[in-house]
């Protein structure tokens, strides 16, 4: 959510954020509400300063006995009365209104996102670890021999239908281990406090979360009203709704593994092959609620606790910093992640990085209190993956495969496989 008074304050700055997204100039829109509203609440305040007097001279006409006096002021009561009904819900309806037409604007970018279009626009800013080189051309990871049989796709589809899938066995193991190191890795060395959340939340969580109003079509609601989560973004930082936190307190740092549920509303025909692009898949995602002074160097902690996965498991990948084009709606700048895919030669996204600023805490009144006693501010919130688990898997099967139709698993999973470390043609961990 915009802070009014910024708008109010620079509106051609504002106008000009919006611009580098690539959106139409609002100011004068919401500039015009937001005069009418105050407009409303100066114009009752004045009427309810008027009922008020009259109301004191009441009593004096009757103890005069000034019968005409009294009826004229006692009628004016009245009448101010329900002028003051009516533009208090004016002024709550302009409110609501005003409300509403901010909360479809996207984030301000910050200073330092290049400008451009879509993802071509994007700028790398690292690259680890060198692609592998085969003897033989690499296949997808539903294509592997060893990885075929326990990739199911077709009982996913009998039981759920199109981007589905049934892991089973040894990759079934495999993902589960991922996301094991991950959540261990996060807990034990990188100091987050693990989260077991809810994947159902409420109206309220996903409005504060910046996903409603404008997302609802890329989400799944249950008829009595529950949002099934697309992250566990939602449920970790919406922990901080309302509350006015102490400055010592800050940062919270959350991690979660959790299911994840998106329609995929707009992707039809994109990556309908193998388990890239899911309606149900799992995630470790991390959460940070920081000091507004902090947050940027927030930021890059995360972008290299969610690297640092990647490199140990020995997977290539580049880190880009997304444009103000390809930015998503509530992020001021954001990271992404792409992990080296052989099957598909080319790098795809594993994890996004985002800092939003104090937007998503304006929307869920999310605060802390300074150490030096001033007044309360808004914190600001932060959100990465960490990684995603599905994805992640894919990397794995696909880098480490063999002409044989085997797969070499990284060495950081093996304490989670029992001490093994293939992944056979036939499908079995050895």
């Amino acid at each position: 959510m915009h802070d009014i008074r910024a708008i109010r304050e620079n509106p051609t700055a504002f106008d000009a954020a919006l611009a580098r997204r690539g959106d139409a100039p609002m100011s004068s829109e919401i500039l015009a509400l937001d005069e009418a509203r105050r407009a409303k609440i100066s114009a009752a305040e004045n009427a309810q300063a008027e009922q008020n007097s009259a109301s004191k001279a009441v009593g004096a006409a009757k103890a005069s006995g000034d019968e005409a006096e009294f009826e004229r002021l006692r009628a004016l009561v009245s009448e101010k009365k329900a002028e003051v009904a009516q533009m208090q819900a004016d002024a709550k309806a302009l409110d609501a209104e005003l409300t509403d037409k901010l909360s479809w604007i996207a984030n301000c970018p910050a200073d330092d996102v290049p400008d451009g279009a879509d993802e071509d626009d994007n700028v790398e800013v690292n690259r680890w670890g060198e692609a592998p080189q085969f003897d033989f051309t690499p296949k997808e990871h539903f294509e592997i021999a060893g990885v075929a049989a326990s990739m199911d796709f077709e009982t996913a589809a009998k039981t759920s239908g199109a981007r589905f899938v049934m892991l089973k066995g040894a990759v079934a193991r495999i993902h589960r281990a991922l996301a094991q190191f991950m959540i261990d890795t996060h807990v034990d060395e990188n100091g987050l406090t693990e989260i077991n959340s809810p994947v159902l939340v409420r109206d309220e969580a996903m409005y504060g979360t910046d996903k409603l109003p404008k997302f609802a079509e890329d989400s799944y609601q249950t008829t009595n009203g529950w949002w099934l989560v697309s992250t566990s973004e939602i449920p970790l930082t919406f922990t901080v709704s309302g509350d006015v936190l102490n400055e010592s307190d800050l940062p919270k740092r959350l991690t979660a593994h959790t299911l994840c549920f998106r329609s995929e509303a707009g992707s039809a025909g994109r990556d309908t092959a193998g388990m890239l692009r899911q309606h149900q898949f799992e995630k470790v995602e991390m959460v940070s609620i920081t000091h507004p002074d902090q947050s940027d160097a927030e930021q890059k902690r995360m972008l290299r606790c969610a690297e640092d996965i990647l490199e140990r498991l020995g997977l290539p990948y580049r880190t880009v910093i997304l444009c103000t084009g390809d930015m998503g709606f509530g992020a001021r700048r954001t990271y992404d992640i792409e992990a080296w895919l052989p099957g598909q030669n080319s790098y795809r996204e594993i994890s996004s990085v985002s800092t939003t600023g104090d937007f998503q805490a304006r929307r869920m009144n999310a605060r802390f209190k300074p150490a030096d006693g001033g007044k309360p501010q808004f914190v600001h919130t932060l959100n990465g993956s960490g990684l995603a688990v599905g994805r992640c898997l894919i990397a794995v099967l696909e880098n480490g495969q063999r002409a044989d139709g085997s797969v070499v698993l990284p060495e950081a999973l093996s304490s989670f496989l029992g001490g093994k470390t293939t992944l056979s043609a036939d499908g079995v961990l050895v």
